[in-house]
């Protein structure tokens, strides 16, 4: 049994990992060793250049749970060159081997997650990049990359396959990580039928309307806007041509988290 502080966020994030990772296995069987050569929706890496990067960035999740766990600093990569030289030298691999390689990573980053120590969660720990997060962040960390780079294998997953929990965290994160130097959108509008208008104000700059979902893929680079409509200045909507005339997104993942998160895993995240 997993052990987690009380009342905590950490066993519903786990859960919907179990779930993602399950899912992904599912698309990854059904592909052939042919189809692994084919480009994804990232730019100059293959399927299985994605796949590789998934595998091991398992092990890099588990380098920074033993951080928490043991309080001696371990980098989530050894340098930057380094994954780089890891993911093309496994992305040629078959498709057995990939699958074995991210089930036998999925395994030992679940006995990690259930041996850590309830006060390890609170430990902070870092990624490439900064701020420093708490450890209990990992969970939503490698969900992120399982539920992103599941689309971007461009096999059949989509982000309308998100389930709306990840939708909902995932757009909340987005947004608390943007940078500020870069707000090419002043404010986002949120619609679902018949639901209330959610309105994030950014600061100056158009606004942008659409469902959770279709903003998460556009804000992300999972999509071409499609869903995303420019509202006029002046105008409260229109409905447009989808994508039409949006302004570039800002970088996405700037920071591999948000700056504030609480130490002690949350009842609820976001």
């Amino acid at each position: 049994m997993v052990k987690y502080p009380y009342m905590t966020i950490l066993p519903a994030v786990q859960a919907e990992l179990t779930t993602a990772t399950n899912r992904l296995l599912a698309t990854v069987a059904s592909l052939s060793d042919a189809c692994l050569a084919a480009p994804s929706l990232l730019p100059g890496w293959t399927r299985g250049h994605v796949l590789a990067h998934i595998a091991q960035n398992a092990d890099s999740h588990l380098n920074l749970l033993t951080w928490a766990r043991t309080g001696v600093r371990t980098p989530q990569y050894a340098s930057l060159a380094a994954r780089s030289a890891a993911i093309e030298a496994a992305a040629a691999h078959s498709v057995a081997r990939h699958l074995a390689e991210i089930e036998d990573g999925a395994a030992r980053l679940a006995a990690a997650v259930r041996d850590m120590p309830q006060h390890a969660w609170s430990a902070l720990v870092e990624g490439m990049r900064p701020p420093p997060h708490p450890a209990w962040y990992l969970l939503v960390r490698r969900l992120r990359e399982v539920g992103f780079h599941h689309v971007d294998l461009n096999a059949g997953y989509t982000p309308a396959d998100w389930p709306a929990s990840f939708v909902r965290r995932e757009l909340h994160d987005c947004l608390a990580s943007w940078p500020g130097n870069h707000r090419t959108v002043g404010r986002i509008e949120l619609v679902e039928p018949g639901e209330t208008e959610v309105v994030h104000v950014l600061g100056d700059g158009p606004t942008v309307r659409g469902t959770p979902r279709d903003m998460l893929a556009w804000l992300t680079g999972r999509s071409r806007g499609e869903g995303v409509s420019l509202v006029p200045m002046g105008r409260l909507f229109t409905s447009g041509h989808a994508g039409a005339g949006l302004p570039d997104p800002p970088p996405w993942l700037t920071m591999p988290a948000p700056a504030d998160l609480p130490t002690t895993p949350p009842k609820d995240y976001p």
